[in-house]
This record gives structure tokens, sequence and C-alpha cells, in this order.
């Protein structure tokens, strides 16, 4: 260390004494003693110094007590200086450390060595004039350690260790520190288990800390948990040295070192005979003294009876769960004694088992099946039968179900579907057909059957299927495209092909002949279901009238043979070089008519004749009401249209008979009742008509007063019929911008008939009489 300062004090000197040299250059002062310059040319050359300063070890106690400065030191130089004086500079200088003229250093007070372990200082030495004679020196004041600290824990560890560990297994590392000095004996620490623990299992390496297992034979099921006390020690352990303890908790984790017992030698369980399957049945208890994720029993029913129960692991206990495999029947086992073996999964198992020889890896199982009230049972689970079609079949098979009781209760059955066209003998199952079944409509009729016992209700249900095989009971049907023949078609010429469809499912060969002879044509089958039409003698002329077709029979060659006749029309044409048709003459392919076409052509028949008959009743109604409204004696606000001719334009579309309600009594057309006297009312007018309230006065047109005289007229006639309603009036409209054509305005011009005979012809023509008999004046008033 002294040599250190001693070489950095050295280059500090160097960097001064040339800091000097550059001074003196400058013209600034430069220090005496120090430095010399010799010149050589313009380079200056400057010479070091040697350092004079003698330097001892300076240490200082800590926590040594100071009443009083105590000398720890002296600072000497090599010159000879007889007159001398110290300076110090740098940490705790002129506080804690203080020289004197002598060049004795000295503390002041007592020191942590813990809080600073060293101070670095420098010194100057004067002479008596002040001047400088030693430059800067720096020196460093060691504070020596004492043990005054002791061990300190950071808290209580935790550790682990899985049971059955081997010796030396590493468990936790314990760690302790110490203030002091860690170089010297006072920082060094040692550890070791006090009694106060449990160390019986454990042990721990001094310098370390390290704790360990001694012992191979740990058991979590016989203690789980260890605690040992760690002390450390400084002073190398020496009885000296300070102490301080901590806790340690060790736990012992488990591991699968027992083996899964029953708990009991025999299990009674009861189940019913309708038991789902996969299902539990009961639970089959064990005990095991590992913890749950360490217990891996492993179960097995080593007869017969594996078929029908399995084991399966219970979450979370995992306890053996009896689940049904298959499914149970009271009336043909009524009970069930099996035994089931225990053992477990070795794989983990690193040492022998403690309980190996009192565990109990064996137990007895009875079952005991109850009888439950179960739903028929159908002999399969689908049955499937084939009918042939167009025939009424009584037996087309049996349905059976039992009941799997020993009641054999009494079963009937029935067909869910309402318009399935199979039925069955509720009592013994037999299906039968309602009606002849058709393929061609539907090949599969497919329905479920009930079984249900009596009198419980209990029901099951099976699905049936119905088959309906094909026979050939459908005519063959002719394909072809359009037919025609040309004018210059020859003998022999081929003008098409013949084919033909079946709706049979059977397969079909096909054979074409023609109907009748008498035509130009023959057909030429190949055999292969397909034929051509050939012409017997040509050429053939556009202009001729009659018209050309065939009458083709076909035969499927199926069993029974259905055949057909089909009138195929064919066209005449003009073609080109080609046979291309170019002009034909008018004509259509004829071709029978099937019964579906027929139904559909007289189902719109009668479609149209119910909307007719609809349409007609509807115009009844129509002219009734008509009728009844006329016949109620009401007199309309508005008429709207009129069978006879207007009296002026405007009245051609409608007419407006407001005026009717709005004249007023001016004397306007009013008739004069006291002219007419009636001698003898009308027979009806005294029966029929019932006492008439006087009427409130109010405005009346012309028309409803002369309805009203027209209907006193006839209520006072006796041999008139008592006619309710008048239909026809004898009035014009008085807008009419032609004017009136009406007869009643020419009564009183010029006449060579006299009127009033008609008088005598009975009281119909009294009218008649009074219009075209007397002066119009003394009746009527202008408007």
């Amino acid at each position: 260390m002294m040599a250190w300062l001693q070489l950095w004090t050295t280059g500090l000197m160097a960097i001064m004494s040339v800091s000097l040299a550059v001074v003196g250059d400058s013209g600034l002062p430069a220090v005496e003693g120090h430095v010399e310059i010799v010149k050589k040319e313009s380079h200056p050359v400057l010479f070091r110094q040697k350092r004079d300063w003698i330097w001892n070890s300076l240490y200082v106690e800590e926590e040594k007590p100071a009443p009083a400065a105590y000398k720890i030191g002296q600072l000497k130089s090599s010159q000879r200086v007889e007159v001398k004086s110290f300076k110090i500079e740098g940490e705790g200088a002129n506080t804690i450390f203080t020289v004197d003229q002598k060049g004795d250093l000295f503390v002041t007070r007592s020191l942590d060595r813990e809080e600073k372990n060293a101070y670095h200082l420098t010194a100057r030495m004067y002479d008596g004039n002040n001047k400088l004679i030693e430059d800067s020196g720096d020196f460093v004041v060691q504070v020596t350690d004492i043990n005054d600290n002791t061990p300190v824990f950071p808290g209580a560890y935790n550790g682990s260790i899985t049971e059955r560990s081997t010796i030396g297994t590493k468990v936790v590392e314990v760690r302790a520190t110490d203030a002091d000095d860690p170089t010297t004996a006072n920082g060094e620490l040692r550890y070791s288990l006090t009694p106060h623990g449990d160390f019986s299992a454990f042990e721990i390496d001094s310098i370390t800390g390290v704790i360990s297992c001694k012992i191979n034979s740990l058991d979590r099921e016989t203690k789980s948990q260890y605690v040992v006390v760690v002390k450390a020690q400084d002073m190398r352990g020496m009885a000296s040295g300070s102490t301080s303890t901590t806790s340690v908790t060790i736990t012992i984790a488990d591991t699968n070192d027992n083996i899964a017992s029953f708990t009991r030698k025999t299990y009674e369980l009861q189940v019913p005979e309708d038991h789902k399957l996969n299902e539990k049945i009961g639970t089959l208890e064990l005990e095991d003294r590992d913890q749950i994720q360490n217990k891996e029993p492993i179960f097995s029913i080593p007869t017969e009876n594996s078929k029908v129960f399995s084991i399966e692991l219970s979450s979370p206990n995992k306890d053996g769960n009896l689940m049904l495999k298959q499914a149970l029947d009271y009336e043909t086992t009524s009970s069930y004694t099996f035994t089931v073996q225990v053992r477990e999964n070795l794989r983990n198992l690193r040492f022998p088992a403690d309980n190996a020889n009192s565990a109990v890896t064996t137990a007895q199982v009875n079952i005991k099946v109850l009888d439950v009230d179960e739903a028929p049972v159908f002999s399969q689970p689908v049955y499937t039968f084939t009918v042939e079609e167009e025939r009424i079949v009584s037996n087309v098979g049996t349905v059976t179900a039992r009941d799997p009781d020993k009641a054999k209760k009494s079963i009937r059955y029935s067909i869910l579907d309402k318009d399935c066209p199979i039925s069955i003998n509720q009592l013994t199952g037999q299906l039968s057909t309602l009606r002849m079944l058709d393929r061609e409509l539907e090949a599969t009729h497919m329905f479920q059957v009930k079984a249900q016992e009596e009198p419980s209700g209990l029901e099951s249900f099976v699905k049936v299927n119905v088959i309906v095989q094909d026979i050939n009971d459908n005519k063959p049907e002719l394909t072809v495209d359009e037919i025609f023949v040309c004018e210059n078609d020859l003998t022999d010429t081929v003008i098409g092909t013949l084919r033909a469809t079946d709706k049979d499912d059977q397969p079909a060969s096909f054979s074409f002949s023609l109907a009748s002879e008498s035509s130009n044509f023959s057909i030429k089958d190949y055999g292969n279901s397909t034929a051509d039409i050939t012409v017997k003698q040509g050429p053939f002329n556009l202009d001729d009238p009659k018209d050309y077709s065939v009458d083709v029979r076909i035969a499927d060659g199926g069993r029974p043979v259905q055949t057909s006749v089909t009138k195929l029309a064919i066209k005449s044409c003009r073609c080109d070089a080609r046979r291309i048709p170019t002009q034909c003459k008018a004509g259509a392919r004829r071709m029978g008519v099937s019964v579906h076409a027929l139904i559909a052509i007289l189902l719109c028949i009668l479609t149209i004749l119910v909307i007719v008959i609809l349409f007609v009743m509807r115009k009844r109604y129509q002219k009734d009401s008509l009728a009844s409204l006329k016949n109620s004696g009401e007199i309309h606000e508005q008429l709207v249209t009129y069978d006879e001719e207007g009296g002026g334009e405007m009245d051609t579309n409608g007419y407006d008979v407001s005026i009717l309600s709005s004249a007023c009594h001016d004397g306007s057309l009013l008739r004069h009742p006291d002219r007419h006297p009636h001698p003898h009312p009308s027979l009806y007018a005294m029966v029929q008509k019932p006492p008439q309230h006087a009427q409130p006065t109010a405005c009346k047109g012309d028309m409803a007063v002369m309805i009203e005289v027209k209907k006193d007229e006839a209520d006072h006639d006796r041999d008139g019929f008592p006619y309710d309603t008048l239909h026809i009036y004898g009035y014009e409209g008085p807008e009419s911008l032609a004017g009136s054509l009406s007869s009643l305005g020419s009564s009183s011009t010029g006449s060579n008939l006299d009127y009033d005979f008609l008088n005598d012809w009975g009281p119909r023509f009294r009218t008649l009489a009074e219009l075209y008999g007397v002066d119009a004046p003394d009746y009527y008033h202008q408007y």
C-alpha cells in the first residue's frame, strides 16, 4: 500500500513540476527550491526531485474510547529542517484527525469500521518561514475491526423432501450475514443444529449451511413435518464468538408407498333390473394412507361376471364405482356374487409398502337384482315384410312382443299411422292389407306398431317396413320423336325410330308391331326394344288431303304380357336433299290419352260447372234481394239507372232526385183534393192501411206530391189491385235543356177528342180522363 502511495505521489510531483515550468516561461512567479530548469538551446529540461516522505503504517482500532486524543502515528521526512510545521487535508482532517508541530497524528474520537473502514488524507511540511518543504503526500488511516456484530438470519426457512429419500439428499440451504470484517475471524461464520429442534433425521454443513437428510426411512404417514433450529456463530465457531439462531420447517412430501385396501371384506348391493347401462350401481370404498394424487388403485373382476359388471375410479376419492355393462333380467338371474381384486400401480412404488401384509386386496360383492314391471319386448328390433301389389293380402306377417316379467300379461297391438294401408290384429299382431297397394305410387310403407300391456299400460314401439313387390301391371308407353314422311321418300325408307317405357320395376323386353296392316307403313323390330318405321310404297304427294297414321302395338314381354296400342300420327312434308323438312302439311300426332289425363280433364270440367252454378245462384240471390227491396214500400233518395228514356240528356246516366225533398209548398203541381171526391173508399184502404198519423209539414217536391196522389187513388180504388210500389212515372226532368216531351203539357191545346167518356170505363181510366178531359190549369199550376 505504501509503495502504491509513493508511486502515486511521484507521478503527482512530476505533473506539478511540468506545470511550474510552464508558469515560469509565461512570466508568472514560480515556487523556489522545487523545480530546477536547465536550458539547452530552446528546449527546457525538467528534473523531478526525489520524494523525502517517510511513512509509517497508520492504523486505528474501531470502537476504542477517546476521552482524550491519542496518537496513532507520526509524519516524517528525510530532509533535515530544524524548524518545521505540518498541515493535513482530506477525510476527517483537523476534526477526527489532528497533527502537531512534531508531525504526530492524533485521533480525537471513537471510530466504527462498519461505518467507515479507511480515511484518505494529504500532508504538507513547511519550514519556519512557512515555506513549503515537502509537497503533499497522500496516506490512509485504516480502521481495524473488532468482533462487535452478531450473525443475522434473513428469517425463517422452509424446505421439502420426498419421503423415502436417500441419505445426503439436500433439503434447504441457510445463510446468515455478519457485519464484521469477513477477512478476519470476526466475520467468519459456522453453522450447527441445536438440540432445541428435531435434528434426528437431518444434518447441516457447518461452512455452507446446507441441510441434508441423514436417513433413508422418512415416512410421511408417520411424521409429515420436521422443525430444526440452526445456529450461526462467528469467530469460526469458537466459544467466544457471537451466535444467532433460526428455525427451518421441513415438509415431507408424499410418494406412493402404501397399497390401497378395501374397507370391508363384503359389499352388499341392490339394483333394479331396468338399471341403465354404464351407470353406477354402488361404490367400493378404499383406504390408502397416501395422498389422493398418489392413490393409483387398479381393480379387476376375475370371474365371468366381468362381462356384466366393471369398476371405474370415482372422482375425487379414487374409490371403485361398480358399473353395469350388460342389461339385467330378474327373470333370468336374480342375484350375482363375485370377487373383486385391487392392486397398486407399482411403477411409482420405490420401496416396499408398509401395509403390504395388512392390506385387504380382495373383497366379495353380493348383488341382488330387484324385479321391475317392464314394458313389452319385441322379438326383433325392426320388422320387414314383402307383399305383392294389386292384391288384398290377409297375412302380410306377424309382429310379436312378450312381457319379460313373470306375470306374462296380455298385450294388444296397434298401428300409430291412421292413414296406413296396413291393419294389425290387436291380439295376434298379424298384419293385413286394407286395400290393394300400388308399387308405382309407393314402393315401401313404413309405420310403427305399438305393443301395450294390459292393464298396466306399459308400451313399446317397433318400426315395420312393408315392401311392395312389383308385378307386370302397367302397359308399355310409346316414346318417339316427331315422325314425318317426305314427298320423295321411297319404299323401305326409314322415317323414325320407336322406343317404349314401362312404369313397372321388372325389366321389360319390348316388341313392336302394327295393330292394322291397312296403312302404307311397316314396322321393323330389331329385338332390342327398338324398332323402325319404314315406308311400304312411295313417293307421297303433299297435296293429298289424306292424313297418315299407324297403330303401333307394343308388348313388354312380362308375365302376364301387357300390350298397348297407340295411334301415331305421321306428318307429310316437303324435304330437301338431306331429308330436312322445309314445308309440312298441318297435322298433329295423335296418341292415346292416359287415365290420369282423362281424370284431370274431368276435374277441370267439373270445376267450371261449379263456378257457373255459383255465379247463377249469386245472380238469383241479387234479383231476390232487389225484389224484396222494391216490395218494401220505401222511397229512396237517389235513382241511379232507368230502363226507359228520360226527358233530357242530363237524366241519361243518373237522376238527382234531391228536388223531391227540396221543393217547397208554393202551390206548384199540387193536386186539389176537393176536386176529387171519393164517395166509396177501396176495400184495401179500409182493411190494409193502418191509421195514418199526421205528418209534419215539410217541403215536398213535385214528384213526391204526385206519388202520394197516385197512392191515394190506388188506396181508394175498390176494384184495383193494391200495388205497393209504382215503377214507372210519367214525369220528365225539369232540368232538361230540350224541354219536356211529355204529353201532359199538351192537354190544354186544341184537341178533336173528348176524353170524358173515360170516366165511364172505371176507376182505372179516371186518371187518364182527368189528364186529357179537363183543362190543365184547373188542376196544375205552372212550376
